[in-house]
Order: C-alpha cells, then sequence, then structure tokens
C-alpha cells in the first residue's frame, strides 16, 4: 500500500465492544487483527455500529484506531439486522438450507441503513482514500459511495458464501443488490466458486460484462476474484504451546477421553453447521460398530446464537435430541458416549480441546470458509490428528488434500468418513497434519489482508 493512501474500514460491527464497567475493549477475532495494523499504520477510520440500539455516540479514538459509530434504533435492528441480513440474505446465500423470507417491510430499512453507513463513510472519505467494506449487511454501500465519492478506491470483501445464479435469482431485489456491489473496484470471494457465482449474476441481471478477467460495468473495471480469508497462524501456535493450554488439554484427555480417542465438533449452534446429522453418522457409526462407544468418545460445543429465533431454538432441540439418544443407548454410568456443552468458551479453553481432540469433525452444509478448521490445524501436535471436513465449506479449497471430505447430507458417508479418522495411523495423520500446517502458515489473515489491500491500491 502507498504510504499517502489512508484506509476506511466499513464493517457492521465496530472493531470495539464495551465491557462490564462500561469500557472499551479490542474485539477478538480475525478480521480486527488483520486489518488493525493497516489502520494504525496510517491514521485509518472504522465505521460500524457498537451492537446495541439507539448507541448515538459518535466518535472516539481507541488502541490507535478513529471509530465512527453508525447508530440503529431497535426497529431497524430487527429489520434490517435480524429481518434481512439473516432472515433474508443468511440463508439465501447458504444454498437455502431454510427458505428465505422476502419482506418490503424488511428490504427498505435495509436501504435505509446501507445508506446512513455510505455517509458516514463519505464525511471520511479524503483525497486519495481506500475503503475496505466487509460483508453482506452492507452490500449496497459500495455504490452509494461511489455516487458521492467517484474517484475513491473501493473495496468489498463478502465473508459468506455467494450463492449461484439458480438461487440469487429468487431475490426480489437481486438487481439492485448486484448494482449495490458493482461500485466497488475490487470484489472479494472467499472461493473462485463464489466470484463465478457473482460474474454469472452480474452478467445475466446487469449491464456488466466480462472481459480480460475483468468486469466492465459502466465504463469502469472491476476485479472479481476469490480472497481465501484466514487466521492468526503465529498467535495461536504460540497460545496453543503455553502452559496453562498444554496442561488444560491433559485434563481433558484424562478426564474426557479416559484412554479413548476424543472426536470434537465447535460450531456455532446454527442451522447451516449440520451439526444434528453430524451427530446421527456418530450414531450410524456406534450402530455399525458399537465397541468403538468403549473406544472413542463426541465431544460437542456449541456456541450460543440467535436463541430468540424458531429456526434456532428448532435445531438446539434437534441437537439435544440427539445427544441423549446416543448416550440414552451407548453410555455408561461411568463413560458417556457423547459430551455437549452448550455455551461460549474462552478461547485458551477452546485451544485445549483443539489440542485433545484426535478427530476434529466440521461438517458445515454450506460455510464460506470456516475458520475453526484453520484454528484446529494451527493449535495441534504437527504429528497427529485427522480433520473430516465438508466438501461445501470454504476450506475444502485448501485442504483437500489433508482433510478427509465429506457429503454432510449423507449420514453413512459421514458415519464411514469418521471411521477412517479414527483409525488412521500415526504416519498417515501426520503427513497429511503437515500439509495443512504449511497451508496455514504461508496464507494467515495478514498475509489475505495484504494481498487484498495490495490488488485495491494497484
Amino acid at each position: 500500500m502507498a504510504s499517502s493512501n489512508r484506509l476506511l474500514t466499513v464493517a457492521n460491527r465496530l472493531p470495539v465492544r464495551r465491557t462490564e464497567a462500561g469500557e472499551w475493549k479490542t474485539s477478538p477475532g480475525g478480521l480486527v487483527a488483520a486489518i488493525a495494523p493497516f489502520l494504525r499504520d496510517r491514521e485509518g477510520v472504522w465505521v460500524g455500529w457498537t451492537g446495541e440500539a439507539d448507541d448515538a455516540i459518535g466518535s472516539f479514538h481507541h488502541d490507535g484506531i478513529n471509530n465512527r459509530v453508525v447508530s440503529l434504533t431497535h426497529s431497524e435492528i430487527d429489520a434490517f439486522y435480524r429481518g434481512f441480513s439473516n432472515g433474508t440474505l443468511w440463508p439465501l446465500y447458504h444454498d437455502c438450507v431454510r427458505p428465505p423470507e422476502y419482506h418490503r417491510r424488511w428490504w427498505w430499512p435495509y436501504v435505509d441503513v446501507n445508506r446512513r453507513f455510505a455517509e458516514q463513510a463519505v464525511d471520511e472519505i479524503a483525497e486519495r482514500e481506500l475503503v475496505w467494506i466487509h460483508d453482506y449487511q452492507l452490500q449496497l454501500v459500495p455504490a452509494m459511495i461511489r455516487e458521492r465519492r467517484p474517484h475513491a478506491r473501493i473495496g468489498f470483501f463478502l465473508h459468506i458464501p455467494f450463492p449461484p445464479i439458480e438461487l440469487f435469482a429468487q431475490l426480489p431485489w437481486r438487481r439492485h443488490i448486484l448494482e449495490g456491489l458493482l461500485g466497488a473496484d475490487v470484489l472479494g470471494f472467499q472461493t473462485p466458486q463464489g466470484a463465478a457465482n457473482f460474474i454469472d449474476a452480474a452478467m445475466q441481471f446487469t449491464e456488466a460484462r466480462q472481459s480480460d478477467d475483468v468486469l466492465r460495468y459502466q465504463g469502469r473495471e472491476i476485479v472479481v476474484e476469490g480472497f481465501p480469508i484466514s487466521i492468526d497462524t503465529p498467535r495461536i501456535e504460540e497460545q496453543a504451546k503455553t502452559a496453562e493450554v498444554l496442561a488444560a488439554a491433559k485434563t481433558l484427555r484424562e478426564n474426557v477421553g479416559a484412554g479413548r480417542k476424543i472426536v470434537l465438533g465447535v460450531d456455532r449452534l446454527d442451522y447451516t453447521k449440520g451439526i444434528d446429522v453430524r451427530l446421527r453418522g456418530y450414531e450410524e457409526l456406534l450402530r455399525r460398530d458399537p465397541k468403538l462407544s468403549s473406544e472413542c468418545v463426541f465431544v460437542q460445543v456449541a456456541v450460543p446464537s440467535r436463541e430468540a429465533v424458531a429456526e434456532y431454538q428448532d435445531i438446539r432441540d434437534n441437537v439435544e435430541r440427539a445427544v441423549g439418544r446416543i448416550n440414552g443407548e451407548h453410555a455408561k454410568t461411568s463413560r458417556m458416549a457423547v459430551h455437549y456443552l452448550y455455551r461460549n468458551l474462552p478461547f485458551t479453553d477452546l485451544l485445549a480441546f483443539y489440542s485433545a481432540a484426535d478427530v476434529m469433525a466440521i461438517t458445515p452444509f454450506r460455510d464460506g470458509m470456516n475458520l475453526v478448521a484453520k484454528e484446529y490445524v494451527a493449535a495441534h501436535s504437527e504429528d497427529s490428528g485427522a480433520l473430516v471436513l465438508s466438501e461445501f465449506a470454504g476450506a475444502a479449497h485448501e485442504f483437500r488434500s489433508g482433510a478427509l471430505i465429506v457429503n454432510p447430507h449423507d449420514i453413512d458417508g459421514i458415519a464411514s468418513t469418521l471411521e477412517v479418522a479414527i483409525g488412521m495411523d500415526q504416519k498417515e495423520a501426520g503427513q497429511r497434519m503437515k500439509k495443512m500446517k504449511r497451508q496455514v502458515r504461508e496464507a494467515d489473515v495478514h498475509a489475505w489482508a495484504e494481498s487484498f489491500l495490495k490488488v485495491l491500491d494497484s
């Protein structure tokens, strides 16, 4: 990046959160870790929402970053965030795992809130500015900024999948969304397939045309590429080796594993994650070979999510019924078949689970990337461990030679693949793990940010 170019980031949430004492604290997570150094070096600005209703606090400076707050009312949170973003776009972009809802009463607040984010950004844009907009909540913002600041260099990155044209075509406001995104100079997606899906939709429903590996639209050239996001690999590897994590992992192996192999699932409790079908796959494995209940144990960590939404209550009920059914048939008084944790865990505790687990099972029906897969690889030892990974997770594109790839809808296939993972010899496991570790070390989250910003600033 040219040092004269200031960086402006626009995302649904600010890079900070309030503590119980009311003080600001930098949020954990890869996106903040990746972008914050660029913002600090260039006196950058982050435009976003605090996560609380009617939080009109203006601007403030924290940890080297200028934060500019977009305020949302309770009704806007219901319509823009819970409604259009998570009731329409989220299921649509995840292969319609649940039917999307298309309501005009959600669409117009989505437009209004996107305009407010754009206006806040426009007020901060100087003559030579790089603007990086993030994710599905703000897909109209690129064109709204372009209209007011035509000379800005605007990038957009979609953190979730972009659906195939057959599904995207359902959206009544498909052209509006596409034209909003086409306001950017660089459009980044998690996978090449996501980029191809967008190009197909843009050429079908707008005047955009492909030429020389770019889209041409309204006299401009737009780069559309896959930029697979990653994790802060050095930080995770360092934390995983601390005495605290190593001791916790040892305790888990002794208390939970008790001489058995540990199969681990870690997911936000979302209907896209395939947790219930994964458990049915494990149940099928135990049905085929009941003695495996003495040789392995399944640990499922489910992070609470959108608990007031009916679909999320349903998936929690399904998961908990599956856990109860498996334990009812296969557990003994001194030995559970499945350990189920429905809670948020500190990251150091998650690292201990990653380190202790012999097999990591990640089987979403559709996922933009799935960083848990990469965290497991970074935190686990080099000479052991097996990753069972959905072919519909973005991470499968990078881990195809190391992970055991599975169709997350196939209960028999999940059972068979888990059996292979549990029985894998250490030599093969080590070879596979080394390939995956090489990937997360060479392409960490900092390399991801640098690669996107390099294209944006070219």
